[in-house]
C-alpha cells in the first residue's frame, strides 16, 4: 500500500491527562520519550484515569526539553515538577494487572491534583532503571512499556474517524481516541489486516486491536460524559461483546517520528 503519511504524533506525558501533538519526537524503549512517564495514583497505590475521575481530561501537561512537567488546568495556577525533581521515596503502584516500582513527585504536586480533582491522590513517575514488560502474550521479551495501558504505541487512521463521523450527529475530534499516531491516505479501518509497518526507518508490530472503554465518551472540553461514541460504534464494530476502535503496536527500537513521514505496510 502507497501513499500513506504519518499525520500526527500525540504524547500524553500523564497517564489519562490531556495531552499535545508535536513536530517531532524521540522515540525509545518505553515508547514516545516521555509518554505516559508519570501517572495518578490513590491513597492505595492504584492507578486513577478518567474512568474514574472524568475532570483529568481538563489538565493539560507538557514536558519540557530537559524532562520537566507543567500542569495546567482551569481555575488553578500552574504546577511546575522540575526535572530530576523525583522524591527519594518509592513505592510499588498497581497500573491494571502489574504492579511497577515508581517515585513520588512531592507534596506539593499530590496536593495540586488531589484539589483540582477532589480526591486524595499522588502523582508518581517511572524510574529510567525500571522495566515493566509487555504482555508476553503479544511481545517479545526486550519489549517494554511506561505507564500506558498496556502497549506503546496506538494508532489510528484518519479514514477510520471519518467513516465513524459521518455515522455521528455530531463529529468529534481525534483527540477523543487519545493515539500516539494518525495515518492518512488508507481505507477506513485498513490498519485492522496490518501486522508490520514502517514509518520513516522506525519499524512496527501491529499486535492487538484496541478495546475502548468509556474514556471516549468523556468531552475533554467540559469532562462530561456522553453516550457517543460508544453507543454508535457497537453498531458495527463490536465483537466478543467488545468495541474496538484503532491498533497497538510495538516498535523495534529507538528512533524519531514527525508528521509527514511515509508509512508503508510490510505485512
Amino acid at each position: 500500500m502507497s501513499g500513506l503519511t504519518l499525520t500526527a504524533v500525540y504524547r500524553y506525558p500523564v497517564k489519562s491527562l490531556a495531552g499535545q501533538a508535536h513536530d517531532e519526537l524521540a522515540v525509545g524503549a518505553r515508547g514516545l520519550l516521555f509518554d505516559r512517564h508519570w501517572m495518578l495514583v490513590d491513597e492505595q497505590l492504584r492507578f486513577l484515569t478518567q474512568r474514574q475521575q472524568s475532570r483529568m481530561a481538563l489538565i493539560t501537561a507538557r514536558v519540557d526539553d530537559r524532562g520537566g512537567l507543567t500542569l495546567q488546568a482551569p481555575g488553578a495556577s500552574d504546577l511546575v515538577v522540575g526535572a530530576g525533581a523525583d522524591n527519594p521515596e518509592h513505592a510499588a503502584v498497581r497500573v491494571w494487572d502489574d504492579m511497577v516500582q515508581a517515585s513520588f513527585a512531592g507534596a506539593a504536586a499530590d496536593r495540586w491534583l488531589s484539589a483540582f480533582l477532589g480526591t486524595p491522590c499522588h502523582l508518581v513517575s517511572m524510574p529510567g532503571e525500571v522495566r515493566r514488560a509487555v504482555d508476553p502474550g503479544f511481545a517479545l521479551p526486550q519489549d517494554q512499556v511506561g505507564f500506558a495501558d498496556g502497549f506503546p504505541f496506538l494508532l489510528i487512521s484518519q479514514a477510520s474517524l471519518d467513516d465513524l463521523n459521518r455515522r455521528l450527529e455530531v463529529p468529534l475530534a481525534m483527540q477523543r481516541f487519545r493515539p500516539n499516531l494518525v495515518v492518512d491516505g488508507c481505507a477506513p479501518y485498513a490498519e485492522d489486516s496490518w501486522r508490520r509497518i514502517r514509518i520513516g526507518e522506525l519499524t512496527f508490530r501491529v499486535v492487538k486491536p484496541c478495546s475502548r472503554c468509556i474514556i471516549p465518551t468523556i468531552d475533554p472540553e467540559t469532562a462530561e460524559r456522553g453516550a457517543e461514541p460508544l453507543r454508535t460504534l457497537m453498531s458495527y464494530r463490536r465483537r466478543d461483546n467488545k468495541i474496538y476502535f484503532g491498533q497497538n503496536l510495538i516498535h523495534d527500537g529507538p528512533g524519531r517520528l514527525a508528521p509527514g513521514m511515509s508509512v508503508e505496510v510490510l505485512a
